[in-house]
């Protein structure tokens, strides 16, 4: 590709210290640069050469400023003209601008940066528009081509978009495929954990059933919502290396040698998936699935909202089951009794939120099978009935079975708790109609 042609100016003025003071100026900005001492031979160069921008002074002998940019602008209009000129030259100036339509006319004495900045400026104007207009004329010989070819392109156009759908089809296709693939794989893997023990047939389907429903209810996204799913299905993957001793006890009847094997199945877990790049979000929640909302759980002893969201939300869906399975004590507990747990434990091993959507979803479920509801103070609404009375650490009664909850006994309950640094809970019926 040829280099471009060098810009060209050419200075005009009868003065030859004004005209070696702007070659001063501009040489260094790379322009070439021409000059001429009178009106006359200012008009020979430009006849010979091509100049971008002409700078001429307004007062010159025979032929003015405003006279000569009137030539050049009728011979060579696309050539940029600038007026340099005193105060007292205002109506010389006002010829000018109208007789030789001037870019600008520029008071002397000048400021250096001021008239290179004018130059620059009026340069890139110029050269936008010569492009503007290239491009205007590339556009108009576009669309000559583009109407010749009119009459056959709709045909084409149909006959692309028909190959482009079909496309789409089989990828959304070999999408699904592979998406289905993927979850089949995922649930197969599940599967091969639960073969290793007794106690853990179902247990994964059930967490991840629980688990879902929790992430949905509390407004996860749907692929975080997926995560949690894909997590709560392989959690217990790093089971998979333990002992049968192990594995077909109940959590709180290990030794403590194998309490401290049984944990570390967690950072197994993880590392197992780690290789499998759509697993490695699901990875992290399962190596914290054991963590305490109060710091006290395991391995890395995270505690609040350090603890990701879906392990937190797994903890409590994974200890339910446990409970209700007998994995976690030597015997199973009934659902209401586990609730009971999981609320009592509200704020220790579990976090508060996750256990206040919990408990709705499991009453739900549960309202068939189970006459009383375990409710933290914060959760009681007006109207809920007290099926047990509900006593003080210390002995004493606080409310009696019956009593119909208010606002106002919410409020106190509330405030006790917080004040005595205690867990209250209150069993209630179904709330009134």
């Amino acid at each position: 590709m040829s280099e471009p042609a060098p810009i060209t100016l050419l200075f005009v003025d009868d003065e030859p210290s004004i005209l070696s003071s702007l070659k001063r100026l501009f040489r260094p900005q790379g322009y070439q640069i021409l000059t001429a001492e009178s009106a006359a031979a200012g008009l020979e160069i430009l006849a010979k050469e091509k100049i971008d921008l002409i700078i001429s002074d307004m007062r010159m002998p025979e032929m003015d400023g405003a006279r000569f940019l009137e030539q050049a602008r009728l011979r060579w209009p696309e050539t940029i003209r600038i007026l340099l000129t005193g105060y007292a030259d205002i109506e010389s100036t006002i010829a000018a601008i109208n007789q030789g339509q001037i870019y600008r006319y520029i008071n002397k004495p000048w400021d250096d940066n001021e008239i290179v900045l004018i130059v620059r400026e009026a340069l890139e104007r110029r050269r936008l528009e010569l492009e503007n207009s290239r491009l205007n004329s590339v556009v108009e010989a576009q669309n000559a081509e583009l109407r010749e070819l009119n009459a056959g392109l709709e045909q084409k156009v149909a006959e692309r978009t028909e190959e482009l759908n079909k496309a789409i089809k089989y990828v959304k296709s070999a999408h699904t495929r592979l998406k289905t693939g993927f979850v089949a794989t995922v649930q197969a893997f599940s599967g091969l954990t639960e073969m290793r023990g007794k106690n853990l047939s179902g247990h994964a389907r059930r967490v991840a059933d629980h688990a879902r429903s929790l992430a949905r209810s509390l407004g996860l996204s749907d692929t975080e919502q997926q995560t949690v799913l894909f997590a709560a299905l392989l959690h217990d993957i790093g089971k998979i290396g333990l002992s049968d001793e192990i594995l077909d006890k109940s959590t709180n009847a290990l030794t403590p040698e194998q309490r401290g094997e049984f944990m570390r199945h967690a950072e197994r877990g993880q590392f197992a998936l780690l290789q499998i790049e759509q697993l490695k979000d699901a990875a992290l929640l399962i190596r914290h699935h054991h963590e305490n909302y109060d710091g006290s759980g395991y391995p890395d002893h995270l505690a609040g909202l350090a603890i990701p969201m879906g392990a937190r939300i797994i903890a409590a869906a994974n200890e339910y089951d446990g409970l209700t399975s007998g994995t976690m004590l030597q015997q199973p507990m009934k659902p209401k009794d586990a609730l009971a747990y999981l609320i009592e434990n509200r704020g220790k091993r579990y976090d508060p939120a996750v256990i206040d959507r919990y408990m709705e979803l499991l009453g739900e479920q549960l309202k068939h099978v189970i006459d009383e509801l375990p409710v933290r103070p914060g959760s009681l609404r007006p109207g809920m009935v007290l099926s047990r009375d509900l006593m003080h650490r210390d002995g004493y009664m606080l409310l009696a079975k019956g009593y119909v909850i208010d606002a106002p006994v919410i409020t106190q309950l509330v405030k006790l708790e917080a004040a005595e640094h205690q867990h209250l809970t209150a069993y209630v019926c179904k709330p009134a109609a």
